[in-house]
């Protein structure tokens, strides 16, 4: 039987995020990113989400490399998680990834060392039947790179995340050229991200964002407290530039913001002037006017510094009137409501808010419309697989593919778990059967350890509460030895509802001594599951809520 190559989405296709692809070629195996996903708003007490390598399990000396297309958390966070358990492969990554990457897995006192090959944005090396190729791709981060993928079937091009900038800051400009002449080498199929395939047009290039600071620059006379994501090194370089263009100092205030300046300055990613950086402790010396502070916090997280601001919790800075906030990023959806308590908290405190809603002072770091198509046109690929993008994205994107001539038979809108095979024929198909691709959730220590029986009654506490109730039975008599304890979370304040808990505690009297009276020895796993069904029936009869009933028995 010839091999075929196949292409297994683990991660990525049904989401923005957890991003993690394998490609297998007879028993060798190439992996693509290994990112986390961040939870939804109904996965009370979950960290991150993690792919399901299950898969890999038994083919850990198969596995050739980890590639990386950039050092965003949703292609890289999952390492310190996932690369023991299948074998600890070399990891290939270019400087600034490698130095995120090793940064994390330093917080991972478990971790173990990882075996990191730094590679150039243009290398070319051979992992077994695999002969790999980088090209820059321009996002938000530098040093990001597109793949491509040659194997015995034929060649695959993978974009990573990218966008056409052709003036951005910190980063080469988009080279069209060098994408025309990989073109030339045949694609065989085209991999490329979808998350802003809604967006007409062409993306915003940095440099138009830079220029549209630079009006907030000039118009403050006070401090300026900009507020980005921690990994949006390209948006840190233009503030720092115009701070140092406009005589300020700068402040980087946020752990992880701080340990990505620190990694992007010794790499030489980030140019900064001699005493631009303070410290906090330089703070009071510098005039409002002579002060820039870059933080954390534009997503109206808790624990951000932003937010931190906003609710004077801050350990040494304090808003002050004539401060002008920069929001320099999109809402993630989900965040609607903590981004305008930010909001709200600062304006009341005297602050002027500046918003991308208001100018172009954010740019995504992802294709849109007319950049994806010009993408598909340079390429001109056989086979077209939108990724990175919910099912509704990638639907657009299939569209746009189209539009560009591409079949539509010739289009595939995959899941994740699904394996897409490539015979030598340079024929494709998806197999029947599926690999097991559900959500691995981190918690804590826990990894794997909350399922959806775990996250339901969480969510279910979330919801409506708790209700405990404790039963002591005479293990000689079968009666209950006292008035039931109850406990009760989230669902009734006790001292107002005595006459419920009264009649709870009466009802649970009647049936434990109903069940004791008939069973012997008594079954107490039995009795439990009485209590939990008939009082939750009582309750909600009472309250029209389902609290999580935790019945405890115990035989003295």
């Amino acid at each position: 039987m010839e091999d075929k190559l196949k292409i297994i989405p683990l991660g990525g296709l049904e989401e923005v995020g957890r991003n993690m692809t394998i490609f297998e070629y007879g028993n060798k195996i190439i992996i693509v990113d290994m990112g986390i996903q961040f939870p939804d708003a109904d996965m009370p007490g979950v960290d991150f989400i993690i792919p399901n390598i299950s898969y890999l399990k038994g083919k850990e000396k198969n596995i050739l490399g980890l590639l990386l297309t950039h050092g965003h958390y949703d292609h890289i966070g999952a390492i310190p998680y996932l690369i023991h358990k299948i074998g600890s492969p070399p990891i290939f990554a270019t400087s600034l990834t490698k130095g995120i990457v090793v940064k994390r897995q330093e917080d991972f006192k478990n971790g173990i060392k990882l075996n990191i090959k730094e590679i150039k944005r243009s290398d070319r090396f051979k992992l077994g039947p695999f002969e790999i190729e980088n090209f820059p791709q321009n996002h938000n981060i530098p040093d990001g790179v597109g793949l491509v993928i040659k194997t015995p079937v034929g060649n695959i091009l993978h974009t990573g995340d990218f966008k056409f900038d052709h003036t951005p800051v910190g980063d080469e400009p988009v080279n069209l050229k060098k994408i025309e002449k990989i073109a030339s080498q045949n694609i065989l199929l085209l991999m490329s991200d979808s998350t802003n395939a809604e967006m007409p047009g062409h993306s915003i290039s940095e440099k138009t964002i830079q220029q549209n600071l630079e009006k907030i620059f000039k118009e403050s006379n006070g401090r300026i407290i900009a507020a980005t994501f921690a990994s949006l090194l390209s948006r840190i370089q233009e503030l720092i530039f115009l701070a140092q263009k406009y005589n300020r100092k700068v402040l980087i205030d946020g752990w992880s913001m701080k340990n990505n300046v620190e990694i992007a300055l010794k790499l030489g990613k980030l140019k900064v002037k001699n005493n631009t950086l303070i410290s906090s402790r330089q703070i009071k010396k510098i005039s409002p006017k002579n002060l820039l502070i870059i933080c954390t916090g534009s997503q109206g997280e808790g624990d951000a510094s932003l937010m931190k601001l906003a609710h004077k919790d801050h350990k040494y800075l304090s808003i002050q009137e004539g401060d002008s906030i920069i929001l320099s990023s999109s809402i993630v959806p989900g965040n609607e409501k903590s981004v305008q308590e930010l909001k709200d908290l600062l304006s009341k405190q005297g602050a002027k808010i500046y918003h991308s809603q208001m100018m172009d002072i954010h740019a995504s770091g992802h294709a849109q419309h007319d950049e994806l198509k010009l993408m598909m046109e340079i390429t001109k690929p056989k086979f077209f697989m939108p990724i990175h993008g919910s099912f509704y994205m990638r639907v657009l994107h299939k569209e746009i593919a189209q539009e560009v001539g591409i079949p539509k038979e010739n289009i595939i809108i995959s899941e994740n778990g699904q394996v897409i095979e490539i015979s030598k024929d340079r024929t494709l198909n998806i197999a029947k059967k599926k690999i097991a691709s559900n959500y691995v959730m981190v918690d804590g220590l826990g990894i794997g350890d909350v399922g959806e029986v775990v996250l339901r009654d969480r969510q279910m506490m979330a919801k409506d509460g708790m209700f405990v109730i404790i039963v002591l039975i005479d293990s000689e008599t079968g009666r209950v030895k006292q008035s039931p304890d109850i406990i009760s979370r989230g669902f009734v304040y006790l001292r107002e509802s005595k006459k419920l808990l009264f009649n709870a505690r009466q009802l649970v009297i009647n049936l434990v001594e109903h069940i004791t009276q008939k069973q012997t020895p008594v079954n107490l796993n039995y009795v439990k599951n009485e209590i939990k069904e008939k009082l939750g029936e009582f309750l909600f009869k009472k309250t029209s809520r389902r609290p999580m009933v935790l019945p405890v028995v115990l035989e003295v």
